[in-house]
């Protein structure tokens, strides 16, 4: 992706998620009472966490996670709870503040690492897993693999990420929320055709290392996102 594109890009999520949305989505991460249309949205977030905590190991002991896009920070919990060291980023200050916040006071053999800032930093470190949950959805199919191209060179075994399935269902879906006053608009999602999407996986040669794994959609209402796993291919 070009610098200058991803900066941009990264700009208006900040600003959505730390200051237009932040009380919204502080409330639908949490288990306050929601709207019809955001408790489909909550439903369908924790199933997709659940899904993408099903591919990580249940013993996580002495390996290192990124949460990509940690947001308030459930999935990052939930890993530390099976023992992980984990590293979790979001562009937002105040989520991240609330995810802090929300970390329960004993996470057993694992920990919890919260910080606001880019999950492509390469001071960050290299991990064994990393998790990018909803977090590419809003950059177009080649800027979203050549960030996993770039976080695939510090992962040691799998990258699991979401992308939005391009179809005529959330296409209506997108156009639904241009309705919503600019204040309140999601910055743009950028539906990814997943045939292409393979395509473009197998080309990107920092991904050479990887191979496709496991996939599952998962449709809830006004939420519909598909995940997908790269694992490192075993060398001999």
């Amino acid at each position: 992706m070009t610098l200058a594109t991803y900066r941009e890009r990264r700009g208006q999520i900040e600003t959505y998620f730390d200051r237009t949305a932040a009380d919204t989505w502080a409330r639908l991460t949490s288990d306050a009472p929601v709207s019809g249309i955001r408790a489909t949205v909550r439903a369908g977030r924790d199933r997709m966490r659940a899904t993408l905590l099903a591919w990580l190991p249940a013993d996580m002991r002495g390996l290192r996670l990124l949460d990509a896009g940690c947001g308030t920070g459930a999935l990052a919990i939930e890993a530390a709870r099976r023992g992980a060291d984990v590293v979790a980023i979001d562009l937002s200050p105040t989520l991240v503040g609330l995810a802090r916040e929300r970390m329960p006071a004993d996470l057993g053999a694992g920990g919890v690492e919260f910080r606001s800032g880019d999950m492509l930093d390469p001071l960050l470190g290299a991990f064994d897993h990393v998790v990018c949950m909803d977090s590419l959805i809003h950059y177009d199919s080649a800027d979203a693999v050549r960030a996993l191209g770039a976080l695939a060179q510090r992962t040691r075994a799998s990258l699991l990420f979401t992308f939005a399935p391009s179809n005529p269902l959330l296409a209506a879906m997108i156009g639904v929320g241009r309705l919503f006053p600019r204040g309140d608009r999601a910055p743009f999602i950028a539906p990814v055709a997943e045939r292409r999407l393979r395509a473009q996986l197998a080309a990107a040669e920092p991904l050479a290392g990887f191979a496709p794994g496991r996939a599952e959609r998962v449709a809830s209402g006004f939420y519909t996102s598909h995940a997908m796993e790269l694992a490192r291919r075993e060398t001999r």
